[in-house]
């Protein structure tokens, strides 16, 4: 099994198999094969050494992936956070950020049923 960026690739397409990597898609993977000059029809277990060490050489010079790019992801949310705006405030609050409803739906980001008990008279 190769491992590429901490990550053991599974058995598949080479252009497939790189999208186990965060931070590497569809598109990126096909980009990766066309630089380095692998079929992308290729599984990852019928590679040779040397080419899964120039597709770590390539990921990890041209490509922010996996810790280095979870980081940054985490820093950039934490920033919105501490500087107070409005999608930093809805990250705090743990609601939808990009103008979705929240009467019905949300249940995702808002998380399980909290029933409030009616009103007694």
């Amino acid at each position: 099994m190769a491992r590429i960026a901490g990550v053991d690739l599974p058995n598949k397409h080479v252009d497939i198999a790189l999208t186990y990597i965060f931070g590497i898609g569809r598109s990126s993977a096909a980009r990766i094969c066309e630089k380095t000059g692998i079929d992308v029809k290729r599984l990852i277990n019928d590679l040779s050494a040397e080419e899964l060490n120039e597709l770590r050489r390539l990921i990890e010079s041209d490509y922010k992936v996996e810790g280095r790019l979870r980081t940054e992801v985490a820093l950039n949310i934490k920033r919105l956070m501490d500087i107070g705006c409005y999608r930093g405030l809805r990250h705090r609050k743990g609601l939808p950020l990009r103008g979705q409803r929240t009467r019905t739906n949300a249940r995702t980001r808002k998380g399980k049923k909290k029933t409030v008990a009616g009103k007694k008279k």
